[in-house]
């Protein structure tokens, strides 16, 4: 086998596995580019390119255009919203994801997140590094009803760990039957009783329409807190930082703001709410384990792939 694999994430192969070796012992040579898809970058790299391991950036068909041999565009994580799939198909471009491969390393960070907001961990670190050792008083998390909106891979390893915690856990998906959800063990609810009885909410779930905003504010449980580790999308920031100011949400943490380039615009980073808010920048999946398991899924999806066999995690 033989080909050119264009890299543009940032992460590939930066865990403890040497995946630039692994795909060279195939016969297939290496290219990084910039993760952000440079139009002019990416017309001089793709032009012979066979596969591209990509990042969480938009693919377009223009930038499909540009790779005339390319076959298949292996995911680097799970979500694939950003690729024009339509023209991948109409250009016969196979288009791949690594399920699963990071779910536990996002999990861990919401559990993170959460304690974290509960007891205002990172403003409190911050005040001894200067000099300040005022006592900040936070909640405990076991006894807590805990509402999960999406209860897919990630959902689901955290409802468990919330359960060992002590916590009583209620579930929101609207593609789960409410049979599975019960035999999992947990409490299938509706949105609505989510906002108004759960003391701690956390966002699992795809899409790109705002699930906290202002309607959600003005029915929720006083002093709720939302933990966010999959899209920026799925919350209204500044519904939330208006939340924040009048004391109807207690603390919000999230792995992802929007306008990650211009986040200092984000409402969420204002100085009067600071000490309400804990945001991470986007490291779900930045554990050596996840690395190296989303690094070697996207290898094998494209070997088999350009081995002209079927692809292990096809999106199509």
């Amino acid at each position: 086998m033989k080909g050119n694999v264009v890299i543009s994430s940032r992460s590939f192969s930066s865990g403890n596995i040497d995946l630039i070796k692994y795909l060279k012992e195939y016969g297939l040579e290496s290219k990084f580019v910039g993760s952000k898809h440079e139009l002019n970058e990416l017309k001089v790299e793709l032009k012979n390119a066979s596969a591209w391991i990509a990042g969480t950036s938009k693919i377009t068909d223009e930038m499909m255009g540009f790779a005339p041999e390319l076959k298949i565009i292996a995911r680097y994580g799970v979500g694939f919203e950003g690729i024009d799939l339509s023209s991948a198909k109409s250009r016969k471009i196979v288009v791949t994801n690594t399920p699963g491969a990071n779910s536990l390393s996002v999990a861990e960070l919401t559990l993170g997140l959460t304690f974290a907001a509960l007891r205002g961990i990172v403003e409190s670190a911050g005040n001894v590094r200067n000099s300040n050792w005022q006592v900040t008083r936070g909640f405990q998390l076991e006894g807590s009803r805990i509402g999960i909106i999406g209860f897919g891979r990630i959902g689901r390893l955290l409802a468990q760990k919330f359960r060992a915690l002590g916590c009583d856990v209620w579930i929101f998906d609207p593609f789960i039957g409410e049979i599975q959800i019960i035999q999992d063990g947990f409490h299938p609810k509706t949105l609505d009783e989510i906002a108004k009885f759960c003391s701690i909410v956390s966002i699992n779930a795809p899409g790109d329409v705002a699930i906290i905003d202002s309607n959600w504010l003005a029915n929720c449980q006083d002093g709720q807190i939302i933990i966010n580790s999959a899209r920026a999308q799925l919350v209204d920031e500044n519904a939330i930082a208006n939340g924040l100011r009048s004391g109807k949400l207690f603390a919000y943490a999230a792995d992802i703001l929007q306008g990650e380039a211009n986040s200092s615009a984000s409402p969420l980073l204002k100085d009067d709410i600071k000490h309400k808010v804990t945001i991470t920048a986007h490291v779900g999946s930045q554990t050596q384990s996840a690395i190296d398991a989303m690094g070697k899924a996207s290898c094998d999806n494209l070997i088999a792939v350009l081995s002209g066999k079927p692809p292990i995690n096809p999106v199509q």
